[in-house]
């Protein structure tokens, strides 16, 4: 631990941006400030260039600022000129270190530049949700290599992370702490509040599909286990709330191939701010199927809201759910997801679990991540 107040730039996205990565380094800058440090947040002005954004927006379309906290909107990820002006600015301001957000070679370039004008005068630690992104493009090798070069030490939300980071660097400054939940989204509503709000049925057994779409995250595994006499008859209903970044008619066409039409609610838009806690309320269960994963914000929202959840054994994600006591860690295999479904239904498993995600969910509270950030800090010191 720091025994001093330090001062420290989160380099990231931040209001008025929109998604998991704006609201993580959000609710680190007030964490960090409520343990007594002088914390700020260095965003993008220009984060993607719109042809390359697959979404609506970019932007929240809900909510304001965050209060008490200092947000610098400079970073132009495009424009090597502007990366010179913000490595600039940070020398000015003197931080003791900075901590960079990384989840996408695309950024390799412009955070790496950054870091390499100002390792000399402050500590650069470096947040990587991903080294070894879940969709492959050329050049992305070559873009973390980059970046990782640039800094003196790394912490990771999986343990898979941490290890891929040594096919970049053999540094041993590098620490592992579970992904923290959020606590952004509002307080908890009851289950019949939200699903008014929602306008769904009080009835039915809700199975919650969130977040972002895209084939990674295996929503048509889901889908297809919903394929089952025995699912239908227990009313499970699954709600899927997000907006697509692939072409959405091969969803819709497993709704009409597998009779799905009154088992499927979808939302497919972006979820604001405001109704993101509307959606976990309203659920029995959290599902996430993905064929490959690191870690999840997901998850830990769904933890804040006390919800059993359904992952597959991939990545970060079987490291946070134990099996048959917050939830499901099942293979990638649509029968398996199937049969924990009814389980959990048939079997009325759901009041047990929320009880043992209350216990489990102590473990990802801030503390124990800011502590860790500050020991890699001092490491590195």
């Amino acid at each position: 631990m720091a025994s001093r107040s330090l001062k420290i730039f989160i380099i990231g996205p931040a209001y008025p941006l929109r998604g998991g990565p704006a609201q993580f380094n959000e609710n680190l800058c007030e964490e960090l400030i409520k343990a007594g440090h002088d914390a700020q947040i260095i965003s993008y002005a220009l984060q993607y260039p719109n042809f390359l954004f697959p979404g609506s927006s970019q932007f929240e379309q809900s909510g304001s600022a965050p209060k008490g906290i200092k947000i610098h909107t400079l970073i132009n990820s495009i424009n090597p000129f502007n990366w010179l002006k913000v490595a600039s600015f940070i020398k000015k301001e003197k931080p003791d270190f900075i901590l960079f957000r990384y989840w996408l070679p695309f950024f390799g370039p412009c955070l790496g530049t950054i870091g390499r004008r100002v390792r000399k005068h402050t500590k650069v630690l470096a947040l990587t949700d991903n080294i070894i992104p879940h969709e492959k493009r050329i050049g992305d090798s070559m873009f973390t290599k980059y970046f990782v070069k640039s800094c003196h030490g790394f912490i990771a939300m999986s343990k898979k992370v941490l290890s891929d980071i040594t096919m970049f660097s053999k540094t041993d400054k590098k620490v592992y702490s579970p992904h923290p939940m959020y606590a952004t989204y509002g307080e908890p509503v009851s289950m019949q509040e939200a699903r008014q709000k929602l306008n769904l049925d009080p009835k039915d057994h809700i199975v919650l599909f969130f977040g972002l779409i895209r084939h990674y995250k295996g929503l048509d595994i889901l889908m297809e286990s919903l394929n089952y006499a025995l699912i239908k008859k227990q009313k499970i209903t699954l709600l899927i709330a997000g907006e697509f970044y692939e072409d959405k008619q091969p969803y819709l066409d497993l709704i009409k191939r597998y009779h799905l039409e009154n088992h499927v609610i979808l939302h497919d838009k972006f979820i604001a701010n405001d109704m993101v806690r509307y959606y976990f309320c309203a659920s029995n269960l959290v599902a996430q199927t993905y064929r490959n994963a690191t870690n999840s914000g997901v998850t830990m929202v769904g933890y804040y809201y006390d919800k059993p959840m359904l992952v597959t054994n991939v990545g970060g994600l079987a490291e946070i759910v134990p099996h048959n006591v917050c939830g499901y860690t099942l293979p990638l295999d649509h029968i398996a997801i199937s049969n924990a479904l009814i389980d959990f239904f048939e079997n009325k498993r759901e009041a047990e679990m929320i009880e043992n995600v209350k216990k489990e969910k102590k473990k990802y509270e801030w503390g124990s991540f800011i502590n860790s950030l500050l020991e890699l800090y001092n490491s590195c010191s």
